[in-house]
């Protein structure tokens, strides 16, 4: 859609699509440029239906626990929940070294991190297009995104979130109608070592539904990290009016 958040995707950006299976995963993907998560180097990833970027292991579970999590999975959350892609939606991605999308990742990342430039030369690009959750009788659905990239010295993962209709799928004790109660989506970073995490503000939390309008860079929807050696950027704290809802 036209100003929004999202880089390119989908086929004809030359996509995978990940198979239509209720808690599902992409293939094993190698790699071609090993990447660099919490002081920690990967060769393999997997983008998982329900809404997991994991390095070494899959992820198949859909009811999100908090981090940090006590089996030492490393992984990102874009929106970790319960989709259902037989219901609705896909799961698209692919690794690229496409020059001009990578000046675009480069241009944003160096916006918001101006004291270090950064030329990206890889990314891995992920998209959950309008996916519906698992038990759903609504037509809802979810469309985020997550960047992971480099220039080879540092690590960068950027987080999109163009429009998230649904918070819990039913098997999550969500409603089926609404998408909403029951053990709301996770969003974060789990590092495996048990003390280094982030969580996302209003994650696991009935407000989770409003991450298109959070950020931590000032760009409404979009959350970057760097995650080499994983650091906190400045997050605002939502600006709210005296008929606050928190």
């Amino acid at each position: 859609p036209t100003g929004s958040l999202l880089y390119p995707y989908g086929p004809h950006q030359g996509d995978e699509t990940n198979p239509k299976h209720d808690d599902g995963t992409s293939e094993e993907i190698a790699l071609s440029v090993p990447f660099t998560f919490y002081g920690k180097s990967y060769q393999t990833a997997f983008v998982n239906n329900n809404g997991v970027i994991s390095f070494d292991e899959p992820v198949r579970q859909y009811t999100p626990d908090p981090f940090p999590l006590a089996d030492g999975r490393p992984f990102v959350a874009p929106y970790w929940a319960d989709v259902d892609n037989v219901l609705g939606g896909d799961i698209f991605y692919r690794q690229t070294t496409d020059s001009a999308l990578l000046a675009d990742i480069s241009q944003d990342i160096t916006q918001y991190f101006p004291k270090s430039p950064f030329t990206a030369t890889w990314a891995l690009v992920a998209t959950w297009d309008h996916v519906a959750y698992y038990g759903s009788t609504s037509r809802k659905g979810n469309t985020f995104q997550a960047v992971l990239t480099t220039d080879s010295k540092m690590f960068y993962i950027i987080l999109n979130y163009w429009d998230i209709q649904w918070t819990t799928g039913a098997a999550s004790d969500g409603d089926a109608e609404t998408g909403l109660g029951g053990i709301p989506a996770h969003a974060g970073f789990n590092s495996g070592d048990d003390i280094n995490f982030y969580n996302i503000p209003g994650s696991q939390t009935n407000a989770i539904i409003n991450i298109t309008t959070t950020s931590n860079i000032k760009v409404p929807g979009r959350w970057v990290f760097r995650v080499d050696d994983f650091q906190v950027t400045g997050v605002d704290p939502p600006q709210l009016n005296n008929d606050c809802w928190l």
